[in-house]
């Protein structure tokens, strides 16, 4: 894609590690239903991809996600309840293909994730946050609610966390956002990149499909009635040790060598 386009993809130097950045930079990387649309049919295309073992979601400039373009929630206020409904529809399908892409997905943030920022992070495996970047579920200030988004970020900061974030409406920074479980590593600006590439160096570590399993259990496990969840996590663990990648794993750890998916 050019650099006019609102999102750029690419790969690091490792071939197997896509870098996703919204590209609105004047825009504060703000959503519109454009933007959207790009980044479903990224999630999904990723995932499809076999020579893409981790994906990296950042924003160009100096803030990750303002939330809803201002010219688009114009469009909004002038929709009837069906237009609604179909835009919302779009933006929620494009935080589930996000959730559900299976591949490690690291999230780099800086400066703001507000409201939809805040759901772009929410469905990251793992973020990392640069030292004072504001979170925030603003959307009551506005009549509104942050509805497409509270799956994943309930999810994240649990029940309690989420009352009192999504009822005051406020801005948190990275340090209580790493508290609640929306963050994982707060670092300073110049150590970002760093940080980022050790997290991604972690994730390529790991067997490809034993990713995408260990990604759907974590999302899963904990919410099986217990007449389930063991019979469900018992099946998982049997036939990943029979799978070739499995196999490939043990023997590997027991030659003291690398497996053959960690090679570049």
């Amino acid at each position: 894609m050019s650099d006019a386009s609102p999102l750029l993809i690419g790969r690091s130097p490792d071939p197997r590690v896509a870098r996703v950045s919204l590209n609105r930079p004047a825009l504060r990387n703000a959503f519109d239903d454009v933007l959207v649309d790009l980044l479903t049919r990224t999630a999904r295309e990723l995932g499809g991809d076999p020579s893409v073992r981790v994906v990296v979601l950042a924003g160009e400039g100096s803030v990750f996600c303002a939330g809803a373009d201002l010219n688009w929630m114009k469009r909004m206020a002038a929709y009837g309840l069906e237009e609604n409904r179909r835009d919302a529809e779009a933006l929620g399908a494009m935080f589930e293909a996000w959730n559900l892409l299976p591949k490690p997905v690291v999230g780099a943030v800086q400066g703001a994730a507000l409201g939809g920022g805040t759901g772009l992070a929410a469905v990251c495996d793992v973020v990392v946050a640069q030292e004072g970047t504001l979170f925030g579920t603003t959307e009551v200030r506005l009549g509104l609610v942050p509805a497409v988004i509270s799956p994943y970020v309930v999810a994240k900061i649990g029940q309690s966390s989420a009352r009192a974030w999504f009822l005051t409406g406020g801005r948190y920074d990275a340090a209580e956002a790493l508290r609640c479980g929306l963050v994982h590593r707060v670092v300073p600006p110049e150590e970002m990149d760093r940080a980022v590439g050790e997290v991604v160096a972690a994730c390529l570590d790991g067997g490809p499909e034993a990713l995408a399993e260990a990604k759907v259990l974590a999302r899963t496990a904990g919410s099986l009635p217990p007449s389930e969840v063991r019979g469900v996590t018992v099946e998982s663990i049997a036939r990943r040790r029979v799978s070739a990648e499995g196999q490939e794993g043990m023997r590997a750890f027991l030659e003291r060598r690398a497996p053959q998916w960690g090679k570049p």
